[in-house]
Protein backbone atom coordinates (compact mmCIF):
# COMPACT_ATOMS: atom_id res chain seq x y z
CA UNK A 1 0.00 0.00 0.00
CA UNK A 2 1.46 3.46 -0.87
CA UNK A 3 1.97 5.88 2.12
CA UNK A 4 -0.97 8.07 2.15
CA UNK A 5 -0.05 11.95 2.39
CA UNK A 6 -2.34 15.13 1.76
CA UNK A 7 -2.92 14.80 -2.16
CA UNK A 8 -4.01 11.06 -1.71
CA UNK A 9 -5.65 10.39 1.69
CA UNK A 10 -9.33 10.41 0.20
CA UNK A 11 -10.71 7.23 -1.33
CA UNK A 12 -13.33 6.64 -3.54
CA UNK A 13 -14.82 3.31 -4.04
CA UNK A 14 -15.12 2.43 -7.98
CA UNK A 15 -17.71 -0.49 -7.47
CA UNK A 16 -19.39 1.93 -5.34
CA UNK A 17 -18.99 6.04 -6.09
CA UNK A 18 -18.62 5.01 -9.57
CA UNK A 19 -20.50 1.83 -10.83
CA UNK A 20 -23.27 1.88 -8.35
CA UNK A 21 -24.28 4.86 -8.92
CA UNK A 22 -23.78 5.03 -12.57
CA UNK A 23 -26.15 1.81 -12.63
CA UNK A 24 -28.65 3.76 -10.33
CA UNK A 25 -29.17 7.01 -12.49
CA UNK A 26 -29.38 4.41 -15.65
CA UNK A 27 -31.99 2.94 -13.92
CA UNK A 28 -33.94 5.99 -12.88
CA UNK A 29 -33.45 7.47 -16.64
CA UNK A 30 -34.54 4.57 -18.31
CA UNK A 31 -37.64 3.55 -15.84
CA UNK A 32 -38.60 7.31 -16.54
CA UNK A 33 -38.46 6.66 -20.25
CA UNK A 34 -40.69 3.82 -20.00
CA UNK A 35 -43.14 5.92 -17.89
CA UNK A 36 -43.08 8.00 -20.61
CA UNK A 37 -44.03 5.77 -23.64
CA UNK A 38 -46.08 3.20 -21.19
CA UNK A 39 -49.50 2.26 -22.38
CA UNK A 40 -52.46 3.22 -20.10
CA UNK A 41 -52.67 -0.57 -19.86
CA UNK A 42 -48.68 -0.73 -18.08
CA UNK A 43 -48.84 3.15 -17.09
CA UNK A 44 -49.40 1.91 -13.26
CA UNK A 45 -46.21 -0.64 -13.21
CA UNK A 46 -43.61 1.54 -14.96
CA UNK A 47 -44.82 4.23 -12.54
CA UNK A 48 -43.70 1.26 -9.80
CA UNK A 49 -40.30 1.04 -11.73
CA UNK A 50 -39.90 4.81 -11.38
CA UNK A 51 -40.77 4.94 -7.73
CA UNK A 52 -38.01 1.31 -6.98
CA UNK A 53 -35.76 3.81 -8.65
CA UNK A 54 -36.04 6.54 -6.81
CA UNK A 55 -35.70 4.28 -3.60
CA UNK A 56 -33.18 2.65 -4.06
CA UNK A 57 -31.26 5.93 -5.30
CA UNK A 58 -32.39 6.86 -1.06
CA UNK A 59 -31.13 3.86 0.29
CA UNK A 60 -27.71 4.31 -1.74
CA UNK A 61 -27.11 7.97 -0.22
CA UNK A 62 -28.21 7.10 3.19
CA UNK A 63 -26.27 4.19 3.29
CA UNK A 64 -23.26 6.56 2.77
CA UNK A 65 -24.51 9.30 4.77
CA UNK A 66 -25.14 7.12 8.14
CA UNK A 67 -22.04 5.04 7.53
CA UNK A 68 -20.37 8.57 7.59
CA UNK A 69 -21.87 9.70 10.86
CA UNK A 70 -21.12 7.01 12.27
CA UNK A 71 -17.14 7.26 11.56
CA UNK A 72 -17.23 10.22 11.80
CA UNK A 73 -18.33 10.18 15.79
CA UNK A 74 -15.66 7.66 16.32
CA UNK A 75 -13.13 9.58 14.81
CA UNK A 76 -14.41 12.64 17.43
CA UNK A 77 -14.32 9.99 20.24
CA UNK A 78 -10.91 8.72 19.64
CA UNK A 79 -9.46 11.76 18.71
CA UNK A 80 -10.84 13.57 21.74
CA UNK A 81 -9.39 10.69 24.29
CA UNK A 82 -5.69 11.58 22.23
CA UNK A 83 -6.06 15.26 23.06
CA UNK A 84 -7.17 14.32 26.73
CA UNK A 85 -4.30 11.73 27.10
CA UNK A 86 -1.36 14.51 25.47
CA UNK A 87 -2.63 16.88 27.58
CA UNK A 88 -5.31 16.23 30.25
CA UNK A 89 -8.32 18.29 28.90
CA UNK A 90 -10.79 17.92 26.33
CA UNK A 91 -10.80 19.16 22.79
CA UNK A 92 -11.87 22.66 22.28
CA UNK A 93 -15.10 22.85 21.78
CA UNK A 94 -15.19 24.75 19.27
CA UNK A 95 -13.91 22.50 17.19
CA UNK A 96 -15.96 21.72 14.36
CA UNK A 97 -16.39 17.73 13.44
CA UNK A 98 -14.98 18.41 10.17
CA UNK A 99 -11.65 19.94 11.79
CA UNK A 100 -11.61 17.51 14.51
CA UNK A 101 -11.49 14.59 11.05
CA UNK A 102 -8.54 16.83 9.65
CA UNK A 103 -6.89 16.41 12.64
CA UNK A 104 -7.01 12.59 12.95
CA UNK A 105 -3.81 12.84 10.31
CA UNK A 106 -1.80 14.99 12.26
CA UNK A 107 0.99 13.07 14.67
CA UNK A 108 0.99 13.39 18.19
CA UNK A 109 3.95 15.54 18.06
CA UNK A 110 2.26 18.56 16.03
CA UNK A 111 -1.69 17.25 17.02
CA UNK A 112 -1.98 19.01 20.05
CA UNK A 113 -0.44 22.68 18.76
CA UNK A 114 -2.44 21.82 15.35
CA UNK A 115 -5.85 21.83 17.47
CA UNK A 116 -5.13 24.90 19.15
CA UNK A 117 -4.66 26.85 15.88
CA UNK A 118 -7.49 25.29 14.30
CA UNK A 119 -9.97 26.46 17.03
CA UNK A 120 -8.99 29.78 17.72
CA UNK A 121 -8.49 30.62 14.02
CA UNK A 122 -10.91 28.47 12.55
CA UNK A 123 -9.35 27.00 10.30
CA UNK A 124 -11.14 24.88 7.45
CA UNK A 125 -10.61 21.13 7.13
CA UNK A 126 -8.35 21.72 3.84
CA UNK A 127 -6.29 24.21 5.73
CA UNK A 128 -5.47 21.56 9.13
CA UNK A 129 -4.40 19.19 6.31
CA UNK A 130 -1.92 21.05 4.38
CA UNK A 131 -0.26 22.43 7.74
CA UNK A 132 -0.19 18.58 8.85
CA UNK A 133 4.13 17.91 8.72
CA UNK A 134 3.98 14.33 9.49
CA UNK A 135 1.13 12.61 8.93
CA UNK A 136 -0.26 9.90 10.36
CA UNK A 137 -2.55 7.40 7.58
CA UNK A 138 -5.88 6.48 8.47
CA UNK A 139 -6.29 3.41 5.96
CA UNK A 140 -10.23 2.31 7.72
CA UNK A 141 -11.99 5.59 6.73
CA UNK A 142 -14.06 5.25 3.25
Amino acid sequence: MTPQHFKNHSRLLLGWHGITAFLLLVLLIGSIINLCYASWATHFTAALVVLVAIILIFIFWFARVFALKAQDRAIRAEENLRHFALTGKLLDSRLRIGQVIALRFASDAEFVALATKAAEENLPSKAIKAAIVNWKADYYRV
